[in-house]
């Protein structure tokens, strides 16, 4: 499942199929403020199928500011003006079949991990090497268990982003896993007492609906630590 940025005026008719999966979408209106206001994502998705001007320099400021992959949805009759100052790293038809879709969004989001250097991850203190399983904070190994790892290199993946219950069970554990969500709750517990009452609140709840892991100096940590008990 994939993080997905929808930038678009009507987002209902840009890609219809995307409707039809299981991609959490964010939708923003196809403009630059849109961009500091949207949350970090796998893939942005820009409609191009009209005002198409406007649409590559919209692409050319996401590539220049966004980390994500920038995917174009486009018609058929927009095809011959994409090229490479587009500066996009795939496009999308905007009659794509939703099998089409979910393959190249996950291509993209797949793509975007393979290209973190040497599989290092960093989220302010906290650094995860995806080659050794290992993760620290501030030079200070954390002795976390596989689950324990994955779950905090998704949340430092998305440093900030909100995650339900849910979400995350189904984005850690997978599809085929029928435990409850308690199962999170207790891992974000086990989490938050390996990194110690010093960070412990990097791991905010956001209260009726999920986690986020936030960086020191954003200004939100002590809401967070706020929450922690009411998970």
């Amino acid at each position: 499942m994939a993080q997905v940025l929808l930038l678009s005026d009507a987002p209902e008719a840009a890609l219809p199929s995307l409707e039809l999966l299981n991609h959490r979408v964010r939708s923003f209106p196809a403009e630059a403020s849109s961009i500091v206001r949207a949350p970090n994502v796998d893939v942005t998705l820009i409609d191009a199928r009209t005002n198409l001007a406007h649409a590559r320099s919209l692409c050319q400021l996401v590539k220049s500011s966004m980390l994500s992959p920038v995917i174009v949805v486009v018609s058929e009759s927009g095809l011959a003006t994409l090229n490479e100052t587009w500066q996009a790293d795939d496009f999308i038809l905007t009659g794509a079949s939703p099998g089409e879709v979910d393959a190249r969004l996950r291509m993209a989001a797949v793509e975007a991990e393979d290209e973190v250097p040497n599989g290092e991850i960093r989220a302010g203190a906290i650094v995860i090497d995806e080659t050794t399983y290992m993760a620290t904070i501030e030079g200070k190994l954390l002795n976390l268990t596989y689950k324990e790892f994955e779950l905090l290199k998704h949340l430092a993946l998305h440093p900030g982003q909100v995650f339900t219950r849910d979400g995350l069970l189904h984005d850690v554990w997978g599809y085929d896993y029928f435990g409850g969500t308690r199962t999170v709750d207790v891992h974000i517990r086990r989490l938050r007492a390996k990194l110690g009452p010093e960070h412990e609140s990097l791991i905010g709840t956001v209260r009726n609906v999920g986690y986020r892991l936030l960086i020191e100096g954003s200004g939100h940590e002590d809401n967070a630590r706020d929450d922690i008990d009411a998970a």
